[in-house]
């Protein structure tokens, strides 16, 4: 009898996808997070991804262009979800809500999937060695001019400190939940100390947040 994965198991194997979806792009992608999550990006070469995904490098250069283009429709995908989470926020929430509801989709999202909050927080945005440009994802650059507007709003509201800068602001407080993410994804590989989980800094935010407008 053939046994039928769950979503979880088909998640974590990429290889598996492939006999589930046709679409040579979509097994691109998952092998590709598998193996830059496995072993990092500057480790995996195209030709191992596609392997791993059961087509060949010319399939995966015509979807992507490069393996930089790969790792940018992984963290637009990623961005993409939590976006949804964004927009799908009731439009009666008071503003110091949606911009704590906002750092939590992050972690929301991260929390789910294991391998994209590793890409996420060690990949994303790196120098490359062979470039000095730096990587931005589509997804990123939407998420934050919807923290930016959040912020606009507050500070029109007078809901936050006229002394802040809104642009530190927001970069604080990004830096803060992938910060925190990050350090996770080190703890695991390292003797580095990260002993909290979801609550813990989801219990953080609603103490931080607040205090912007202090």
């Amino acid at each position: 009898m053939t046994k039928v994965m769950s979503a979880s198991e088909v998640a974590n194997n990429p290889s598996a996808e492939k006999f589930l979806s046709p679409s040579s792009r979509e097994r691109i992608l998952l092998a590709a997070k598998h193996l830059f999550a496995r072993n990092g990006y500057e480790n995996t070469s195209t030709v191992a991804i596609a392997r791993e995904a059961g087509t060949s490098e010319s399939q995966l250069m015509k979807h992507f262009g490069s393996k930089q283009g790969l790792l940018a429709a992984i963290l637009d995908r990623g961005w993409a979800a939590v976006l949804e989470r964004v927009r799908a926020l009731p439009a009666e929430y008071r503003l110091g809500d949606r911009l704590f509801a906002m750092l939590e989709a992050v972690i929301i999202e991260m929390d789910h999937d294991a391998q994209l909050k590793e890409l996420m927080t060690l990949e994303a945005r790196r120098v490359r060695k062979d470039s000095r440009d730096v990587l931005m994802s589509h997804g990123y650059g939407q998420f934050t001019e919807l923290l930016d507007a959040v912020l606009l709003d507050m500070r029109a509201q007078e809901q936050i400190r006229s002394d802040l800068n809104l642009e530190a602001t927001r970069a604080a407080l990004v830096g803060m939940v992938e910060s925190l993410l990050r350090d996770q994804v080190v703890a695991g590989r390292s003797d580095l100390p990260a002993g909290y989980n979801f609550d813990d800094m989801r219990r953080l935010m609603r103490v931080l947040v607040p205090a912007l407008g202090s």
